[in-house]
């Protein structure tokens, strides 16, 4: 039998609640998940790639069938490299499912094999993003339930908090 496998892309910087729910999610589903780490040019990041992955690595531990990698090139080639059948994206709101709904058709364009599946944010966690939990530690507000403990004393470090 095959095994099904999938990629869950971003930018992971830092990795959330919310990342680590359809991660987590993906891999009840999957028998191998790629958590590929990937450079935004159109990001300034405040941890380097190899830092992400690191932390990545650390609260993502317990799930056997995850691999962390990065990539810097198609989001396409790298899931065809894996032999992926699908990509699993995470949607918090229609803003959200507009950006990737252009993404998921260039894709197809490019690579009519390989699936995109969305999978909803919980709604705790609909409103979370990297950028807005960056946002608050910097002032050295609490990022805690937002994301793991690993990743707050990781902000707090960059930030020199408490």
């Amino acid at each position: 039998m095959t095994e099904k496998i999938a990629v869950v892309p971003g930018s992971f910087d830092p990795i959330t609640n919310g990342h680590l729910d359809i991660i987590k999610r993906a891999a009840d589903v999957f028998d191998i998940v790629y958590v590929a780490v990937l450079n935004n040019s159109s990001k300034n990041p405040l941890f380097s790639i190899d830092e992400r992955m690191k932390l990545i690595a650390k609260v993502t531990d317990k799930l056997p069938n995850i691999r962390i990698e990065s990539s810097s090139g198609l989001l396409i080639d790298y899931a065809r490299e894996k032999k992926a059948k699908a990509i699993v994206r995470g949607l918090r709101a229609i803003s959200d499912f507009e950006y990737e709904m252009q993404i998921t058709s260039m894709n197809r364009f490019l690579d009519e094999s390989i699936e995109t599946f969305f999978i909803m944010t919980k709604n705790q966690y609909s409103f979370l993003s990297s950028s807005i939990v960056k946002e608050v530690a910097r002032y050295g507000g609490n990022v805690e339930g937002l994301v793991p403990k690993e990743i707050e004393h990781a902000l707090n470090l960059k930030y020199n908090n408490r």
